[in-house]
């Protein structure tokens, strides 16, 4: 049965109780993302307060990104372990466990002293601080994601988990606009003498209260149902997943290069790429990246809502297609200049399609039956983008020593592959397990 026959199912609409979990877990989403990308926003300063001041400014940028890149590494362990767990003991209680990891790793970063008090136990305690943090936020988005879509009714699961992608996106652009807030607010000397430490502070708060918040959520019905039927997983759930559902792996995985590098390459490195090859001002740059990051929360929910109305092979279409489309409408009006409208009008409308990556947790959460749901998405989701999203930047960068557009060209590259899989044996593999809970 596909996606589009079953959507037109009956089935009750969302309830008060199905609101009180999306809203709680898209806060707990965007502050506990928040707390993982923060690190980005101050790299700079923390290099040069964390290792030696002797060192080239070349070589402390270097260890700097390799703390930084040590949180994706650790994304596939802590995320096969919290899942592990997740699949045995309940969602909740690793949903809960996840955000905590996040949130006193967040904090103890902005209380650590510098390489000027302790020396070099500085920077080995942000690397395990980071090392957490990537653990922790391995196991929350395939927990979020599969806790949204099994608490509500089948035909809404598009719109949950596009919610609650919004959420988790909505981390990127609190970071952003609080280190706007700080940089515009203190002086160079204030930022590394104490007022770096605020941000980091702030997560930490935000999490634990995001954690206290995470109490009033209730296990879910599946998993509630797998535990009184006795139906858990028997064995390691990754070991079934490995052996029974290579599938669905490799179309979980296939979707996860693409929202890899539609956010790495549209949101994480357009901003630079803006100052240093089209000499647009900083400010500028900056201003338009946060509208299509506002956008692309805006674009999460739309696509999911969508994928329930539509069916998801239309979505997808519509949605990638979109995407490569207006990438190459962004990076081709740059050469001849833009004005400052044009530029935030274009991000905008290229942010809002960013949006596509929704349906990749859709699509995942979809590919796995519900006792091995949680690891099934976790292990493909973060095997994945620890690959993907580390190579893509490098592929990136040298694509673009060719060519001007070679942004444009890769975003198109995996919107082609997502808007295939829709329509091959592979894709409906997915569709075959649509609202199976």
């Amino acid at each position: 049965m596909t996606t589009d026959t079953i959507a037109a199912a009956p089935s009750r609409p969302l309830g008060r109780d199905d609101y009180k979990t999306l809203s709680l877990s898209a806060l707990g989403g965007t502050l506990e993302f928040y707390d993982f990308v923060i690190f980005v926003f101050f790299s700079a300063v923390l290099g040069h307060l964390f290792f030696p001041s002797t060192l080239p400014d070349w070589m402390i940028q270097l260890q700097t990104l390799g703390i930084f890149a040590a949180g994706y590494l650790a994304r596939p362990l802590g995320g096969i372990i919290i899942a592990h767990y997740g699949d045995k003991l309940g969602r909740k209680q690793m949903f809960t466990l996840s955000i905590f990891l996040m949130a006193v790793p967040t904090l103890v970063i902005g209380l650590l002293p510098t390489y000027e008090t302790i020396g070099m136990a500085a920077p080995l305690l942000l690397l395990a601080m980071r090392v957490l943090q990537g653990a922790a936020i391995g196991g929350e988005m395939p927990g979020a994601w599969v806790f949204v879509s099994e608490h509500v009714p089948a035909r809404h699961s598009g719109f949950a988990v596009g919610v609650l992608t919004a959420g988790i996106c909505g981390g990127i652009l609190l970071g952003s606009l609080i280190a706007i807030a700080i940089n515009r607010s203190y002086a160079p000397e204030e930022i590394a003498g104490f007022a770096w430490r605020i941000p980091f502070i702030l997560g930490g708060v935000f999490g634990l209260v995001s954690v206290y918040l995470r109490r009033f959520l209730s296990e879910t019905p599946v998993f509630q149902e797998l535990a009184e039927k006795r139906a858990l997983a028997k064995e390691m759930p990754v070991k079934t997943v490995i052996r029974e559902h290579r599938a669905g792996c490799l179309l979980t995985g296939a979707y996860t290069w693409s929202l890899s590098t539609a956010v790495v390459v549209l949101i994480l490195m357009t901003p630079t790429l803006l100052q240093k090859m089209y000499h647009i001002a900083p400010a500028d740059a900056l201003e338009a990246n946060c509208v299509g990051t506002l956008m692309l929360v805006l674009g999460c929910g739309f696509f999911g809502w969508l994928a329930d109305r539509i069916g998801m092979r239309l979505t997808l279409l519509f949605c990638w297609g979109g995407l490569a489309l207006t990438a190459y409408h962004f990076f081709t009006a740059l050469p001849g200049g833009v004005s400052y409208g044009e530029l935030v009008f274009n991000y905008g409308l290229m942010g809002f399609f960013v949006g596509a990556i929704a349906t990749m947790a859709i699509v995942g959460v979809r590919a796995f039956p519900p006792a091995i749901r949680y690891s099934g998405l976790s292990f493909s989701y973060n095997v994945a983008y620890a690959i993907f999203g580390g190579l893509t930047p490098v592929l990136t960068q040298l694509w673009l020593q060719k060519d001007a557009l070679a942004g444009a060209h890769y975003v198109a590259v995996v919107s082609v592959l997502a808007m295939v899989l829709a329509f091959t044996s592979l894709g409906a593999y997915g569709w075959a397990n649509a609202y199976r809970k």
